[in-house]
């Protein structure tokens, strides 16, 4: 047999695949979230930091109340200078700027000094000087293509002073943090990715196994079970012990078929054969008739007599046939209370009436109550005598035994016939089986047997060759005496 292989799942649209990619997008959306957080938070730290000192620098030359002709004179004019005033007009884009404007908007020189162009542009850029004070607010700005914060402050005589700190430390710092955060994220995320499909393969293995374990199963391998694994997950072997549960089911229910398919066949068989026996004696008989070789009449009795033996025995075959055919399609019975020991003692008179010879005993004194269908007791204990007075010698003695014990109920019908041989013995229940010719339809048993079991019962037979046969049939003890009522 070809074992039909399934391929491997791979890519993205296997579950390995969509697995690694949901976590590998988890990640990414962290990293991202938290990179953001991280550059929003630095960047307001170090503004915070520029304003402050923008903010302090222009509380201190209010609360001065300065002029510019004071600033010029003060002896402290060097200091300022060397502090807040570029030292050379060729550093394009110094940290801090320091320039005073007038009234008018024109830009004012401080200590003699001419202002430098990055100063003029500062004083350009930030427009009127008025709104900048009144704001009080640093504002951004950009002096030949670097940020600053810029603020001002009025002087005691009406002129202004703009105050300028450089931001471009911070957007260098912000994108060397966002150049690292981008190089760990993406090492991360390789790492993720990696592990990922790793664990992955690893914890999927099993369910790999099941793909080739349903696909042997689907070949008609059905012995096949799902294998267990040392790693694997609660919800795994939860999925393993389900699946191989179903497939103990699935495969006894495919032996269950096979074998009731096997049964049909043989008891359509049986049937046909039994049936043809008596139809070939009838209508041999009839054509002898319709020939005219039936002159005398003595002989046109006995073939009556004959044809009329064969249609009693082939009515009977197919009385039984239904029988078993309407317990194999499990009929609802009439459960009432019914007297089990006035059931034996029936059985046992007729037996008695049939065969007057034949020692007799029944062991089923008193009164003993069982849930059941009565019709069909009577023909389980029909079956039973009529099988001792078809198989044993008119003088075997047979006992009847009825007792309750254990919560069920014992019927034993033993006779001291000459008993059946182990592999017969074990072939007593199956349909159309007989020992020896003329034994019947061989029915009777399989009868018993179906009765019983609707019943909820069981059947057992104890036998030897010479030792007799003895019949057991356990029935259960559904209530008893006057605890049960009728219906």
């Amino acid at each position: 047999m070809t074992l039909l292989r399934l391929p491997r799942p791979r890519g993205v649209h296997s579950l390995r695949g969509k697995l690694t990619l949901a976590n590998v997008g988890l990640l990414a959306l962290g990293i991202v979230a938290a990179t953001a957080f991280s550059l929003m938070g630095m960047r307001h730290y170090v503004l915070g930091q520029i304003d402050a000192e923008l903010t302090k620098s222009r509380a201190s030359l209010a609360a001065s109340h300065l002029t510019m002709r004071e600033i010029d004179s003060l002896a402290a004019l060097a200091l300022v200078r060397d502090r807040l005033l570029p030292h050379s007009g060729d550093a394009p884009n110094p940290d801090s700027i320091f320039v005073a404007v007038g009234g008018d908007g024109t830009v004012l020189p401080v200590a003699g000094l001419k202002p430098t162009a990055i100063q003029q542009t500062l004083a350009a850029e930030a427009g009127d000087p008025a709104a900048l004070v009144r704001d009080g607010t640093p504002h951004d700005l950009r002096l030949r293509g670097d940020p600053y914060r810029v603020t001002g402050v009025r002087l005691a005589d009406g002129a202004y002073v703009l105050l300028a700190r450089s931001t471009a430390v911070l957007h260098k710092g912000v994108a060397k943090a966002l150049k690292l955060d981008l190089t760990i994220g993406s090492l991360l995320l390789a790492l993720l990715a990696a592990l990922t499909m790793i664990s992955v393969s690893r914890r999927m293995r099993p369910l790999e196994d099941m793909v080739e374990t349903s696909s042997a199963i689907a070949e008609g391998d059905l012995t096949r079970r799902m294998p267990s694994s040392k790693d694997t997950s609660l919800e795994v072997e939860q999925l393993r012990t389900a699946l191989n549960s179903m497939l103990h089911q699935v495969e006894s229910a495919y032996r269950t078929r096979e074998r009731s398919a096997a049964q049909l066949r043989r008891f359509v068989a049986d049937a046909s054969h039994e049936l043809r026996t008596p139809l070939s004696a009838i209508r041999g008989y009839l054509q002898l008739y319709d020939q005219g070789m039936l002159t005398d009449p003595d002989e046109r009795k006995r073939s009556w007599e004959r044809m009329m033996a064969e249609a009693d025995r082939m009515g009977r075959l197919v009385d039984e046939l239904l029988t078993l055919a309407r317990l194999d399609r499990q009929p609802e019975l009439r459960f009432r209370n019914v007297d089990l020991s006035r059931l034996v003692r029936d059985a046992a008179e007729d037996l008695r009436a049939q065969q007057p010879e034949r020692p007799v005993t029944v062991a089923a004194d008193g009164a003993l109550l069982v849930r059941a269908d009565e019709s069909g007791l009577r023909q389980v204990l029909g079956n039973l005598v009529g099988n001792v007075r078809t198989h044993t010698p008119a003088d075997a003695p047979v006992r009847l035994g009825l007792e309750r014990a254990d919560g069920v109920v014992r019927l034993c019908v033993a006779d001291e016939g000459p008993g059946l041989a182990e592999q017969d013995a074990a072939r007593a229940f199956d349909r159309f089986f007989r020992v020896g010719p003329g034994a019947g339809s061989g029915l009777g048993l399989a009868i018993v047997q179906g009765v019983v079991a609707a019943h909820g019962g069981e059947v057992g037979v104890r036998t030897a060759p010479g030792e007799g046969l003895a019949v057991t049939v356990t029935l259960p003890a559904r209530g008893h005496g006057r605890d049960m009522d009728d219906g």
